[in-house]
């Protein structure tokens, strides 16, 4: 029997995220008097404050911090081994994006199991575990409901150096704008879900891990970093130069691309995710005569995308540059 799970899903991969606005306005509301644990506590070096980074960060000594970090989202392709190693490699992502080395994982899976059968799920979970074993995370156990929609993700804990770490407030004016990874998955992921065409592409994409552009960052001095997921290259340089208060210039024509991905969005294959990522982004940015389908594409949200980082890494592209803060905390050259 031939299974299309992304037709059990409502949204797909990260852009099935609560909007960026939305959700700045439900973390605005635990900040403040929120209450403490008591002590002994450890140092919380990442947490809420800042706008909210990749993953939380707590102090275990001197020299090492534990990171963790979850993250779940529906079907993003009908493959179901696919969607597992996709979903664990943007798990395991925001470990990277920390600078981080991810040590152990538990499975999240919610499954529809009087309508998918089991053997499917299974699938999803061995694909999961194959890419966490590649990234030298162990994997063991995990939490499952039933549920009528298909998601799964993973709850990933690593460490980092607290001295070397990436974070999302620390982008330097000055600095060159690296993006890791091409741009289009969302668009491409919906139109796979629209017609079943398979871009292989954009799989390989989003299962490959940022374990090698994080460690090339760190290596590099960069101190500054966020993945690109669901809020799109926009979204996400918007969240940084925001906590940095600073302003990112993207110039438009550097930013590489999935092949298909232009064509996808010209044919109308947009999320909605996706345009509220623009919406959220628009009045805090300068376009020019930016087109809306190349605003869109740049606003596109991602599945598993790469690290955005403020400066230099050899072997990826430069995107931009970091300036000081302008009127625009983003700024994009046509």
């Amino acid at each position: 029997m031939t299974v299309r799970l992304t037709q059990y899903a409502g949204g797909g991969g990260c852009a099935c995220k609560i909007p960026p606005g939305e959700l700045d306005t439900l973390v605005a509301t635990l900040g403040g008097g929120a209450s403490r644990p008591k002590e002994p506590a450890a140092e919380l070096l990442v947490g809420l404050d800042g706008g909210g980074d990749d993953a939380a960060v707590v102090r275990l000594d001197g020299e090492r911090a534990i990171v963790t970090t979850a993250d779940f989202f529906t079907p993003v392709v009908d493959d179901a081994f696919d969607w597992g190693r996709i979903a664990a490699a943007n798990a395991l992502s925001d470990v990277y994006a920390m600078g981080g080395t991810p040590w152990a994982a538990i499975n999240l899976l919610a499954w529809p199991r009087e309508t998918l059968p089991m053997e499917l799920a299974a699938e999803v979970l061995r694909g999961g575990r194959e890419v966490a074993h590649a990234a030298g995370c162990q994997v063991s156990g995990g939490h499952s409901v039933t549920d009528p929609e298909p998601k799964y993700g993973m709850s990933v804990v690593g460490m980092v150096d607290p001295a070397r770490m990436l974070r999302l407030d620390a982008a330097e004016p000055g600095r060159a704008l690296t993006l890791t990874k091409p741009l289009g998955t969302g668009v491409l992921n919906a139109r796979h879900k629209a017609t079943g065409t398979v871009f292989d592409e954009a799989v390989a994409v989003m299962t490959e891990l940022n374990r090698d552009a994080s460690l090339a960052a760190v290596g590099a001095g960069v101190r500054a970093g966020t993945d690109v997921t669901g809020f799109g290259l926009l979204g996400h340089a918007y969240r940084m130069a925001r906590a940095s208060g600073v302003t990112l210039a993207l110039d438009a024509a550097a930013v590489p691309f999935l092949a298909d991905a232009r064509a996808a969005a010209v044919d109308g294959f947009v999320s909605g995710g996706s345009r509220r990522n623009l919406a959220w982004v628009a009045p805090h940015a300068e376009f020019g005569a930016l087109a809306e389908v190349e605003r869109l594409l740049l606003a596109d949200a991602q599945t598993s995308g790469g690290l955005l980082l403020a400066g230099e890494v050899p072997g990826y592209p430069v995107v931009g540059e970091v300036l000081p803060r302008g009127e625009a905390p983003v700024v994009v050259r046509g």
